[in-house]
Order: structure tokens, then C-alpha cells, then sequence
């Protein structure tokens, strides 16, 4: 009898299950999963999105987060909220969790969400033109109260050089070049290199690097990832440097480049790991302060590409880089 009672004690209590479904048995809730699907948001945003006071939200948000369907990020003084990432498939709790958001992402959002929501990213997009704008002629300069260029830039480069040598790459995309530091690595490998910046003022600091550096095989797009797909452009090898920290969706920057590259194609992504240092987003333009490298493989994945390499960089000054790359399957289309 001992026995029995103790293994029934090991089993799966459905108690656990209870907050969960009481938690997202809202409409309301179940529509802010919907809108966190891949974006983060804050309070005062989510707010704003749903037409209700920020007391409100913050009582929505704090039940699902104590249910496990949310968990907090904290970006400077504002909280954000995000799906939790790491979700254990042996736990029942999280089954019911993962259960819940395959669910409620079978509907698509309504019109009027959508447009909200693309006017959240507009205005964060507004926000880093405005400081790029502002701060052109002080770039690198302001970059580097983060980190050397060189710092991510070296080995970010080698290991696009060792995965050049073993493919038939010919087209590499650079998404957001800055003032085009990376571009003399792109141009000696590959016979097409395209730059892409929303900056007039970063793109004309590019051209003048293409032209000190004789960059004859680059040609510099100002507008954003949605532009290339329009003309329906497809590379090899897709990169962003430092550049997720600066765009209002990073993980609409996976979904982009999935659409944008060649069977087997690579993105390679050098960028913060997650950080307190708030001065960054006034100091250099940040509108996130870095990621958790489960929040780029989730995005990846979600994307349909496969994680590959990674590589940890730690600095002086607190900070620390992740280099990773994401495959795209040789069977996609």
C-alpha cells in the first residue's frame, strides 16, 4: 500500500493544470497571447492596443504571468512582456501551456489589431531613425561605448569566410551596414553584395566606404527587408551585425530573412546578449537592451530555420556578444 501511495504522489497532480485554464479562460487574454505570438510589448503599449487603462492591463498581465502563460521583461524602467521561452515538454503544465498558444495561433488577428500593432512598430521605428538622424556624424563613436567594432566584426568574419569556402555562395544581404565597416569583408567574398538601411544618413556614410574601398560589387537599398521581398531579391547569406537591438520586431528580422534566402542559405547574427545597462538606449539609440540567446532560437525556429554555431563574447565593460548562424533547410522552397 506504502508503495502505491507513493507512486501515485510522483505522478502529475491535473491541480497544476487549474491556473492555466482559469488564467487564459478571458477573450481578452487569449487575444494578448495572440499579439505576443512573436513580439514583445509594454504594459503601456498593450494598453494602448486594447483601449483600456494601464491598471487594467496590469491586472490582466500579472494573472497570466502567475499562471506561467507570460513572463516579464525588464527593459530599462519600463516592463515588457513576451511567451515564456524555455517551456519543459516533460512538464504538464507546460504541455497545457504550449497547448493553449498552438491553439489561439490557428486564428488569425483581426484587422484592427494588426493595424495597432504595425503602428506600435512604426513609432519604435520612428524613434531610431530620429537618433540615428540626430547622431550620424557620432556613430562609431557611440557604438563603441558598447563594443569595438573590431570585437564582433573579426570574428563574425572568420566564421563567414570558413562557411564561404565550403559553399557555392554568390549573393550576401547586409541588413543595416551603418557606415559599411563590414562591407570590404562581404565584397572580397561574394560577387553580389547588397546593403539595406531605412538611414539616407548611415547609407551615404556606406557610400562613401564603398567608395574609399573600391567596393564595386555592393549596391546600397535605403528601405527595410519588406522592400526586398517586394522585388522578390533571394540571397545566399543574410547578416545583420548589431543590428536587432536597433529594429522594432527582431523577430519579424528572422521571418524576412527566412522569405529572403536561397535554399541551404545562412543568417548570420552578431548582437547583445540581454543586459541592464539602460544608459544604451539613450546613449546609442537601442530600443532593446539585447536578447537571451533562447529568444533568437525561438525566433529562428519559429521562422523555419535551424540554429548552427554560436559563439559568447564577453567585454570589459559588462557587456556581452552572442555570434550566432541559422540554416535554412535545403528542402525549403
Amino acid at each position: 500500500m506504502t508503495s502505491l501511495n507513493a507512486h501515485a504522489n510522483e505522478l502529475p497532480s491535473v491541480d497544476v493544470l487549474a491556473p492555466i485554464f482559469k488564467a487564459s479562460g478571458d477573450p481578452l487574454r487569449l487575444e494578448i497571447l495572440r499579439v505576443l505570438r512573436r513580439d514583445t510589448f509594454g504594459v503601456l503599449e498593450l494598453s494602448q492596443m486594447f483601449d483600456m487603462r494601464q491598471s487594467g492591463m496590469s491586472h490582466h498581465l500579472k494573472v497570466m504571468h502567475k499562471a506561467g502563460l507570460l513572463e516579464p521583461q525588464r527593459e530599462g524602467n519600463a516592463i515588457f512582456y513576451r511567451r515564456p521561452l524555455n517551456l519543459d515538454s516533460d512538464k504538464l503544465a507546460d504541455q497545457a501551456i504550449r497547448q493553449i498558444f498552438e491553439t489561439v495561433d490557428r486564428v488569425a488577428l483581426p484587422r484592427h489589431l494588426d493595424e495597432k500593432i504595425e503602428a506600435i512598430r512604426e513609432q519604435r521605428a520612428g524613434q531610431s531613425q530620429a537618433f540615428f538622424s540626430r547622431h550620424s556624424e557620432q556613430f562609431r563613436e557611440q557604438q563603441e561605448l558598447i563594443a569595438a567594432f573590431d570585437l564582433y566584426a573579426e570574428p563574425t568574419a572568420e566564421l563567414i569566410r570558413k562557411r564561404a569556402a565550403r559553399q557555392s555562395w554568390l549573393s550576401v544581404l547586409e541588413i543595416g551596414p551603418g557606415e559599411g565597416g563590414f562591407l570590404p569583408v562581404l565584397s572580397e567574398l561574394f560577387q553580389h553584395v547588397v546593403g539595406l538601411d531605412n538611414s539616407k544618413d548611415m547609407l551615404a556614410k556606406a557610400t562613401r566606404t564603398c567608395i574609399e574601398e573600391h567596393l564595386n560589387n555592393v549596391d546600397l537599398i535605403e528601405g527595410v527587408t519588406d522592400t526586398l521581398l517586394a522585388r522578390g531579391d533571394a540571397f545566399d547569406l543574410i547578416v545583420a551585425n548589431m543590428v536587432l537591438h536597433h529594429v522594432p520586431s527582431p523577430a519579424d528580422i528572422f521571418l524576412d530573412a527566412a522569405a529572403l534566402m536561397n535554399s541551404g542559405g545562412c543568417l548570420v547574427v552578431s548582437d547583445l546578449c540581454s543586459h541592464d545597462q539602460d544608459w544604451a538606449k539613450e546613449n546609442c539609440g537601442d530600443l532593446w537592451l539585447g536578447f537571451e540567446p533562447e529568444e533568437l532560437t525561438s525566433w529562428a525556429a519559429d521562422a523555419g530555420l535551424t540554429a548552427g554555431e554560436q559563439l559568447f563574447i564577453g567585454l570589459r565593460n559588462g557587456f556581452q556578444v552572442q555570434v550566432r548562424e541559422f540554416w535554412k533547410s535545403t528542402e525549403a522552397a
